[in-house]
Parts: structure tokens; C-alpha cells; sequence
């Protein structure tokens, strides 16, 4: 993988391209979650035609089923979906922790925890220093992750850019256990960069033909922790760094602090990563604090709640909202003849679907009408890149 920053914008945008042995990222560059293996109700082709250039699947639900060996058979993540362009998986962690401690919390009430105790004897998700345990949320059959091991999953599905395992703590996780995330955090990044490098070694793999690992800063929203998490990883000079344990529960305001801090602080000729973020508002103010990469279920999972983004025709009193959700199952929308957005180019409003139409669908619970939504969500956020990489924002 290779990064150039080409420019820097007045805004503080930074405008950049990510080359990988699958293809080319614009940067800034928002990657559709394809949790599964896919982006939900939307076909490859139809990625690509909205402006996809880059697809995030996730370590944890494709390692359980269909695995990572079957995968390989295929040829890797890329092939085995079809999408054969450049593609980012994360570690699972993240999953990990969130479902396993939904699970504790719907299926075994006497198993309860205090909110951010992360190493309780009866959690149903154990860590210890060489990794997690955990049960599947799909059978309840036990598994352990380690570092190495997350790696190894990831080099099999053949990802252009793959994440390391790190502990993901709670938004409201006292600060002793924040600590304690950080420090495991850094512990196994160092074990997963060594592992790789062993790994590229033995294989005799050159430069650009083996992923490239980022490091995931933790720390919540403790400056002090964020900082010691950030500086650690970059003495490892890795090929770009992310910003983990944000939208989690924190205040927008917390959250803008921790980027803005990361800002200042992460290498400014290597790609940033804010994971998990955002609103099409969110990305735009991310873009602005200087972050590169994003990657969020709204767009899917709005449009599987009827709800649809679009650009506002009216200034807002507030400067931050260009964007407002809109509910097609609103009684406003059931005989409203225009599409959802004015001037949008996607499937949708440029084949001229009215509101009225798409909320008669939703409301019959016709599948087409949720895949309209996506696409046109899909296509607000992707456009936004493209947009904000132009500084051709309203």
C-alpha cells in the first residue's frame, strides 16, 4: 500500500490516494460496511456505479460463518464476493465485546456486570494477555482470538488493508480500565506487526504485495490516554493509523476533541481512520479535523428504518446541519410527488421514484423499497466524498 497526500485544503481537508495492488482510493474516501461479505440489498456492480472504491468486511461474522478457509479456496474476500477491487477488514474486536456483552445481558441476567468491567470472572468475553475468548452469537461455541490468529484470518481473506485485534471498552468505562485497554491494545498491535512481518518473511513477500496493518488508537475520552496510545504505536511506523473507541456513547463533543487531539498528533504523510463515523454531517466535520477513511452502517441501516438523508434546500441555524433525515412512512411523504432528493443523480431520485411511491413501498414492506433507500443513501454519502474532495461543498 502506498499513500500520497496531494494537497491540503483551506478547510483542512486533506486530499489524497491510497494505492493498492487491488486498486485506487481517493481519499477522503467513505467505505460501505459489508458486514457478511455484503453491503445489505446491494449488488458489487451497483457499488461501483454509485463511486465505491473501497469495502470494509468484517473479521468476526465472516470468520464464524463461512470461514476464513473457504474463503481462501475462492481466492480471497474480493473474489468470493464478487466486488474485486480493494477491500478493508477489521479485526472483530469491536464485535467481540458489543455482542458478547449483549449477550450477557439479554440471555443471562445473574451474569450481569457493572458498565465498563471489562475482565469479570463470569463475562461471557475473557481476556487475558495472549487474546479474547468468547462465545459465537451464532451458536454459543467458544472461540479465542489472538493477535496472531487475527492476522492469520485476515491474510486469508486477502484484504489490502487489515486491522489488529485491540480491546474495545465501553464509552463510559472507568478510567483504570481504559488504561488497561490501552496498554493490551499496544501489547498486541507490537505481537500483530511482528507476526505479519514473520509472516511477509517466510513467504518472501516484497513491499505492496502483503496487507498493510494500521494501528487502532484506543484511550476513550482521556486525552492523556489517547496521546500514550497514539505515540506508542507510531514508533512502529506503520502503514496508517485509526482512531478506535469513538461513537460509542460519548458526547459529540468529547468525540470532536479526541479527533482534533488525534489531528495534531498522527503522522501527517500517512491515512487516518476514523472508525465507525458517521452522518453525512459527522464526515464532513471529520474531513475538516483532517481524517481520511470512514466507514458507518448508517446508510444501510437508516434505509431499513424508512429513513432517507437528504441535503437541506434551507440554510440551517445551525452551520454544522446540511443534511436532515427524512421518515417515508411521515403522512407528509404519502402524496408528495417529488423524489427524495433535489438534484440527486442516485437510481432513485434520477429515475424519478417519488416519496409518495417509496413510502406506499416501505410501508407495504416491499423489499424494493428499502433497496432504494440504500442506494440513495449510499450514493449521498459517496458523493459527499467526492465532493468534499473537490471543495465543492454548498
Amino acid at each position: 500500500m502506498k499513500y500520497i497526500l496531494k494537497k491540503k485544503l483551506i478547510s483542512g481537508v486533506r486530499v489524497g490516494r491510497i494505492t493498492t495492488s487491488h486498486g485506487v482510493i481517493r481519499t477522503p474516501v467513505f467505505m460501505p460496511v459489508g458486514t457478511v461479505g455484503a453491503v445489505k440489498s446491494v449488488a458489487p456492480w451497483e457499488l461501483k456505479e454509485l463511486g465505491a472504491e473501497l469495502i470494509l468486511g468484517n473479521t468476526y461474522h465472516l470468520y464464524l460463518r463461512p470461514g476464513e478457509k473457504l474463503i481462501k479456496k475462492f481466492g480471497g474476500l474480493a473474489k468470493f464476493t464478487g466486488w474485486n477491487g480493494p477491500m478493508l477488514t477489521d479485526s472483530g474486536g469491536f464485535q467481540v465485546f458489543s455482542l458478547g456483552e449483549k449477550k450477557l445481558k439479554t440471555q443471562n441476567s445473574k451474569f450481569k456486570t457493572k458498565e465498563g468491567d471489562l475482565l469479570k470472572e463470569k463475562s461471557l468475553v475473557k481476556i487475558t494477555n495472549d487474546g479474547v475468548e468468547f462465545r459465537s452469537h451464532l451458536d454459543g461455541s467458544k472461540h479465542f482470538f489472538t493477535p496472531e490468529k487475527v492476522v492469520d484470518i485476515q491474510l486469508a481473506f486477502g484484504a489490502d488493508i487489515i486491522m489488529p485485534l485491540d480491546v474495545c471498552p465501553p464509552s463510559k468505562a472507568k478510567k483504570v480500565e481504559i488504561g488497561k485497554a490501552v496498554e493490551l491494545s499496544v501489547k498486541w498491535l507490537k505481537r500483530s506487526k511482528s507476526h505479519l512481518d514473520k509472516k511477509a518473511n517466510s513467504l518472501k513477500l516484497v513491499a505492496g504485495s502483503f496487507p498493510a496493518l494500521f494501528g487502532i488508537a484506543q484511550g476513550g475520552v482521556y486525552t492523556d490516554q489517547r496521546i500514550y496510545c497514539a505515540r506508542e504505536m507510531i514508533k512502529l511506523d506503520l502503514p496508517g493509523y485509526a482512531i478506535g473507541g469513538l461513537a460509542v456513547g460519548e458526547s459529540k463533543r468529547e468525540m470532536w476533541k479526541i479527533v482534533a487531539l488525534m489531528d495534531k498528533i498522527l503522522p501527517k504523510n500517512k491515512p487516518r481512520y476514523l472508525m465507525g463515523v458517521g452522518t453525512p454531517d459527522d464526515l464532513i466535520k471529520a474531513t475538516q479535523l483532517g481524517m481520511d477513511m470512514f466507514d458507518c452502517v448508517l446508510p444501510t441501516r437508516m434505509a431499513r428504518h424508512n429513513v432517507a438523508y437528504q441535503r437541506r434546500t434551507q440554510k440551517s441555524k445551525l452551520k454544522t446541519q446540511n443534511f436532515e433525515e427524512i421518515n417515508l412512512l411521515n403522512s407528509k411523504c404519502r402524496e408528495d410527488k417529488k423524489p427524495i432528493g433535489k438534484n440527486c443523480e442516485c437510481p432513485a431520485c434520477k429515475n424519478k421514484f417519488s416519496k409518495a411511491y417509496i413510502s406506499h413501498l416501505v410501508r407495504e414492506k416491499e423489499i424494493l423499497g428499502i433497496r432504494l433507500l440504500t442506494l440513495h443513501n449510499l450514493y449521498t454519502y459517496l458523493n459527499l466524498m467526492k465532493e468534499i474532495r473537490k471543495n465543492a461543498l454548498p
